[in-house]
């Protein structure tokens, strides 16, 4: 039994297909009905219910599932095969076959297809936003599926900052320079304070920042 599209990847294709119930030319100049359906049916002129728009749709994407089920030599998930299903719905069966996206996938390189997706946004030439916008979401619907690394290191905390002497004296010693350059009256007084609060919390923005950097 051939293997089928999930729900996710389904209302993706409807998403950035669109239905249209009478017959039109698509970006490429080819007559397209419903769902992105192609092929001698549609005629200029043709019209269909939404039913037979989601019949079309769903006797169209058997032929993409096929292919990518054959096509594709390592497992995948319902999120990794919705993709690509979508992927080859909107660019063909044979664009996938060739792709240097299917090489590096059957060699084991999981991690390339959403980049190598990302390469395939041009019709005509031009690159249009659509085809932009359509990678990008089978492309985050092929991550949310993707294998995690087996080294992957748990996130923590940065360590908080260690208080010592050491660290005190290196904070304050600069600073006992300063007050004593500047305590000769009362004004100086209210001046050398001003400069030894904002110094002190410079130096200790510097500290800290060492800190994190070194953790």
């Amino acid at each position: 039994m051939t293997r089928r599209i999930s729900d996710e990847g389904l209302a993706l294709i409807k998403r950035w297909e669109g239905c249209r119930l009478a017959a039109y030319k698509d970006v490429a100049g080819v007559l397209t009905i419903g769902y992105g359906s192609t092929g001698p049916h549609v005629r200029p002129g043709s019209r269909i219910t939404q039913g037979e728009a989601e019949r079309l749709l769903l006797r169209d994407l058997a032929r993409f599932e096929r292919a990518v089920a054959t096509l594709v030599t390592v497992p995948l998930n319902d999120g990794q095969f919705a993709a690509l299903v979508s992927f080859a719905f909107n660019v063909g069966e044979g664009a996938l076959a060739r792709s240097t996206l299917l090489k590096k996938l059957n060699a084991g390189d999981v991690t390339a297809v959403p980049g190598e997706l990302m390469k395939w946004v041009n019709a005509s030439g031009r690159k249009l936003a659509g085809l932009v916008n359509r990678r990008s979401a089978e492309a985050g619907l092929w991550a949310r599926g993707s294998h995690i690394s087996s080294n992957t290191v748990a996130a923590r905390p940065a360590k908080p900052p260690v208080v010592t002497l050491d660290n005190a004296v290196k904070v304050a010693t600069p600073l006992s320079g300063l007050l004593q350059a500047f305590t000769s009256g009362p004004a100086q007084v209210v001046l050398a304070l001003a400069f030894v609060l904002g110094g002190g919390f410079l130096l200790w923005r510097w500290h800290r920042a060492q800190q994190e950097a070194a953790a």
